[in-house]
């Protein structure tokens, strides 16, 4: 039933992004927008390695 209803808001999500420009072009930017973010471990070498010797002194 849960499964049902996930694929009937995934076809209704597509059915309105097909028929709304807008809605497509926000969702496409929020898309490339994620796609240019750093991953976890490459956002900040720095701060991890001063984490990481902090841990060391504890």
């Amino acid at each position: 039933m849960r499964k049902k209803l996930a694929l009937a808001a995934v076809g209704l999500g597509a059915a309105y992004l097909m028929r709304n420009k807008d809605a497509r072009d926000k969702m496409s930017k929020q898309f490339s927008d994620f796609a240019n973010t750093p991953m976890r471990g490459d956002k900040d070498k720095d701060s991890s390695s001063s984490h990481q010797t902090a841990q060391a002194h504890k």
